[in-house]
């Protein structure tokens, strides 16, 4: 651990193109805790897995989401980016920890409950899942973990397999805590559900110009406006919320004066935002763009951070395999 620097520990799931929620929501605040902290965040594949795919799909979104990440601010000299499945010790460590983890509280969980309503087949994996997340975590002795309020669970549940393993075999993983605030929920088009590909009201982070306008324009405003002459209420417009991000506060305010006063319909607005997104993102676009015509580079970076990562997570499962009286993992 880098001596003074606390060690903060998240992960993205490979499950489609990057969008404004990803972006709003963690990317942009990983990005900032890259100078203040040190940071190992993975692409988490692994989890990727518990509902079906398609394996050449799956490793083209590995792709996607790398170069996003990249494009987005993350730099390998200040970070470490990797592909959880090149780090084998993750899976390795949560089969431990299913030893010490009640088979109770993995059914009370409540995104189980939420992705099992969604899936034909319930996989053992999809019930697991929250101990390959804690396995994520604890395997770099991460002390921090950005969340949102909707991961409180599963981060509490990390820190009872912490408290339940160390009570059986000594005191050695840390109890993390969560990083609260630093990113935001962000609703989807819809303006009621959190932005996402599966409820498909998502707004494509390294999208171009027409394709932002295109989505953005099908975005739900106030619901109670519903003629030109209607006027308007900010406050309940999830258009209007996005302009916190996108548009300087004085264009801001004149907008929301004007939607009150219903001098301004809710299509400018759109328009106005869509713009906003499109400049604000264009240098990441660009990068993305650049890193994409060299592929190898982009699976080189990734390559150096999973080398990175096993030699941490090595030497925290050698410690775990020796306290609970397992042979050693063979050196390579």
């Amino acid at each position: 651990m880098t001596p003074g620097k606390a060690r903060v520990f998240s992960g993205i799931q490979p499950s489609g193109d990057l969008h404004l929620g990803n972006y709003l929501g963690a990317i942009q605040n990983w990005v900032e805790l890259t100078d203040r902290y040190e940071c190992i965040y993975s692409i988490v594949d692994l989890h990727a897995i518990t509902i079906p795919y398609e394996p050449e799909a799956l490793k083209q979104r590995v792709f996607d989401v790398a170069v996003g990440l990249f494009a987005a601010g993350l730099d390998p000299e200040n970070c470490i980016l990797f592909v959880q499945s090149a780090v084998p010790e993750h899976a390795q460590l949560e089969w431990l920890f299913n030893t010490v983890t009640p088979l109770g509280e993995l059914s009370r969980m409540t995104q189980f409950k939420d992705k099992s309503e969604r899936v034909e087949m319930i996989s053992a994996g999809l019930l697991n899942y929250p101990i390959l997340q804690a396995a994520d975590i604890l395997l770099y002795q991460a002390t921090l973990v950005p969340v949102g309020e909707d991961q409180r669970q599963h981060l509490e549940f990390t820190r009872e397999i912490a408290r339940k393993w160390n009570t059986r075999f000594g005191e050695y993983f840390p109890e993390p805590q969560p990083m609260i605030g630093g990113g935001k929920k962000i609703l989807g088009l819809d303006g009621a559900s959190k932005m996402s590909k599966s409820q498909n009201n998502t707004i494509p982070m390294l999208g171009e110009p027409e394709e932002i306008w295109a989505t953005v324009r099908t975005a739900v405003t106030d619901p109670a406006r519903v003629r030109l002459d209607d006027p308007g209420d900010p406050d309940v417009c999830n258009v209007f919320s996005l302009h916190e991000f996108f548009t300087d506060p004085a264009e801001r305010e004149e907008i929301a004066v004007r939607c009150r006063a219903a001098t301004i319909g809710c299509v400018d607005c759109k328009r106005i935002l869509a713009d906003g997104i499109s400049a604000k993102l264009a240098p990441i676009r660009e990068r993305a763009r650049e890193l994409r015509e060299h592929p190898d580079r982009v699976h080189e970076m990734l390559a150096d951070g999973a080398v990175r990562a096993r030699a941490i997570a090595r030497t925290t499962l050698a410690e775990a395999y020796e306290r609970m009286g397992l042979e050693p993992p063979a050196d390579e």
